[in-house]
């Protein structure tokens, strides 16, 4: 079953609003463990404005499943990963300032940096996965330079499926099989919803993971964070 990895990044930049430490965002991690979640994401950007250095290492210590840290691979987010030991590091291609992930890596034209990298999170015993665009191209220049997974961007996906949503799954179809005939591991993220994802994972049911932080933080604004994760995860069922 595709597992359901919760970014809790929005959490932090709530937190963060008012300063003190309200919502708890270790022990929204905590909580989100207990309610079904199989893993935890989390963001950190250069200017600390959700995800803090020190929210990332409280939550390595305290949640037992999957952590996945994301991030542009500046030095200083090379040498976090590396202290922290997360399950999975993904690697994106933002800017600083960008204020979230809207493309991924060209894996071809930056095959150097990217091995270069990934041999350096081989060599703790971390599993990468390079955000990508959904193009076979990518995917193979992400398997060429070592990588363990790709994680589709479906910011795309989310958009057409309110218009199209068989069109919407054929335009990811040749990236997600290119994957699997790869033997690349397969992630997806980005303004995945109750709504649109059924239908992703049921068409790929290859996908291993999906990170899912902005739609499911406002959804349980409305139904709670438990009633929340468990529709979720009915969805990957």
């Amino acid at each position: 079953m595709t597992q359901l990895s919760v970014n809790i990044n929005k959490v932090a930049t709530l937190r963060n609003a008012r300063g003190g430490n309200t919502p708890d965002v270790l022990q929204f991690a905590i909580d989100c463990e207990r309610f079904g979640a199989q893993g935890i994401t989390v963001h950190p950007r250069p200017d600390e404005r959700h995800i803090r250095r020190s929210d990332v290492y409280a939550i390595k210590k305290a949640i037992g499943v999957e952590f996945n840290i994301e991030g542009y691979p500046s030095a200083d987010f090379v040498r976090l990963v590396c202290e922290v030991h997360p399950a999975q590091v993904t690697l994106v291609p933002d800017s600083p300032e960008q204020l979230t992930s809207n493309h991924g890596w060209d894996t071809v034209h930056n095959k150097m940096l990217l091995q270069t990298l990934i041999q350096t999170f081989h060599a703790e015993g971390i599993r990468v996965s390079l955000f990508v665009d959904p193009l076979p191209e990518m995917v193979e220049g992400a398997k060429k330079v070592g990588a363990d997974r790709v994680e589709l961007y479906t910011g795309p996906y989310a958009d057409l499926f309110h218009k199209d949503p068989t069109a919407a799954i054929e335009m990811y179809r040749p990236a997600a099989e290119k994957a699997r005939e790869l033997g690349l591991g397969l992630n997806a993220g980005h303004d995945l919803s109750i709504p649109n994802l059924g239908p992703l994972v049921k068409a790929f049911p290859w996908i291993d993971e999906v990170s899912i932080g902005h739609q499911l933080i406002s959804d349980a604004l409305y139904l709670g964070i438990e009633e929340t994760i468990r529709q979720y995860k009915a969805q990957l069922n």
